[in-house]
């Protein structure tokens, strides 16, 4: 799923490449991607693109006032497209959700891999009429140590479910929270408002280190080599089996209905492995 890091990465791209062009039109392929029906997609046709901005993991392009927001989920992307054809794509017809021709020819797709289709485009006039944006909490790179502390404080729960959850922080998902608490050297199941002081102060170190670390790879970026920059970087999530970079001990796992996270026992629980996300009281 694209977090904060490489949705801020796509708000660069888009800056430089689309900014100041004009929207030819739109091609909607996945009538099921689209979330709202007014203003109608063929408003943005002959508008000029004039901002790019993110909002937690949302990017949102402003075309001369209307708001074309976009939300990834798990498995979209955005293609940048060079020399786009002139026919319209045929819906239903591969990943792709929705095309936007601009004045030079150029553009890009907004793609979505597998079977579970969550992706998710808004035309509004301003964001704040997406739910999702309306219920986010603090930006994960603009909220201070002492509200963090204050966030943590107020939730009951996992700390692992703390940092994902977008009303409490925005913009971290499943891979840089298992990053974030590899850094920190706390358990995933830890729970969040049991935290020491110590604890809260590593956290939110690791928090902006390995974030702003990210962002430092990837803005600048061209949008087809995100996704494996991304990759290049982590240290535990999604390397079960590998050597912890920083240890040496094996990397683990605990699996949940339709997801997973991964983490070292060595650095984080003592040694010891985190059987069951239900059985397990390690770290309590």
């Amino acid at each position: 799923m694209p977090e904060l890091p490489e949705v801020e990465a796509l708000v660069a791209f888009l800056r430089e490449n689309a900014v100041g062009r004009v929207v030819a039109r739109a091609d909607l392929t996945a009538l099921q991607a689209l979330k709202t029906f007014d203003p109608p997609l063929s408003a943005l046709a002959g508008l000029e693109v004039t901002g790019v901005t993110r909002h937690g993991k949302f990017l949102d392009l402003d075309v001369s006032g209307l708001h074309l927001v976009v939300h990834l989920a798990r498995a979209g992307w955005l293609h940048w497209r060079t020399g786009l054809p002139a026919a319209p794509p045929k819906p239903g017809k591969g990943p792709l959700a929705l095309r936007v021709h601009l004045d030079d020819g150029n553009g890009f797709d907004l793609t979505e891999q597998g079977t579970r289709k969550s992706l998710a485009v808004y035309l509004v006039h301003s964001p704040s009429e997406v739910p999702g944006i309306g219920r986010l909490g603090p930006d994960a790179l603009l909220v201070d140590r002492e509200q963090f502390a204050a966030l943590l404080a107020g939730r009951h729960g996992q700390v692992k479910g703390a940092l994902t959850d977008q009303t409490v922080l925005a913009g971290i998902g499943n891979a840089y929270s298992d990053e974030i608490l590899h850094t920190a050297r706390l358990s995933p199941f830890k729970m969040a408002d049991k935290l020491t002081d110590d604890e809260v102060v590593r956290l939110y170190d690791a928090m902006r280190s390995t974030l702003t670390d990210a962002l430092d790879r990837q803005v600048g970026q061209r949008a087809a080599t995100l996704k494996g920059e991304k990759r290049s970087g982590l240290q535990v999530h999604a390397r079960t089996g590998l050597p912890c970079p920083v240890c040496g001990d094996t990397v683990r796992e605990v699996s949940f209905a339709d997801t997973s996270l991964q983490y070292c026992p060595t650095c984080q629980t003592g040694g010891r492995p985190l059987a069951d996300r239900r059985m397990s009281k390690l770290l309590r």
